[in-house]
């Protein structure tokens, strides 16, 4: 019988219990996940940004553009701080301020020509880092990172 995951909130720390075997499960890929966050944000192009203005950065080449609020919620942060990350991003010429075309309250958030630049050399540079790291694993072992990404992607959309 295929065993499900229990839900679990972020927001609910006391959540339903988790069997031993997929609470060892979570535990080694939140700590592997972690880990390997925290080396990649160490592979970057621009240092004078934050990790959150990259982010933004990337979401914004994701979605093409975006309101500061939607973006507050994609990024989860609130209003405010994504008004301030937004204002910081338009002062280095990485993102311009448009009018909304339905709304006039409302200002439509787009990356220049310097930020799609800046990203697209961080993306190269922290691939090719990983592809270098990767050229540790055996074919078996790479075989299943290939399988895992697709999953990885789901959860971090979630």
């Amino acid at each position: 019988m295929l065993k499900t995951m229990p839900e679990l909130s972020p927001l609910q720390p006391d959540g339903p219990e988790v069997p031993p075997d997929d609470a060892a499960a979570v535990n080694a890929l939140r700590s592997a996940v972690m880990r390997l966050s925290r080396r990649l944000k160490h592979q970057r192009v621009d240092e004078s940004l934050s990790p959150t203005e990259m982010s933004v950065l990337g979401t914004l080449a994701r979605c093409g553009h975006a309101t500061p609020g939607e973006l507050a919620r994609k990024e989860h942060v609130q209003p405010p701080s994504m008004t301030r990350i937004v204002a910081m991003l338009e002062a280095k010429g990485l993102v311009r301020l448009e009018p909304h075309p339905d709304d006039r309250r409302q200002k439509v958030v787009t990356q220049t020509e310097q930020a799609e630049a800046m990203l697209e050399e961080s993306r190269r540079k922290r691939n090719a880092w990983l592809a270098e790291l990767a050229s540790g694993l055996d074919e078996d072992e790479w075989a299943k990172v290939r399988a895992a990404a697709p999953v990885l992607e789901k959860l971090a959309q979630l």
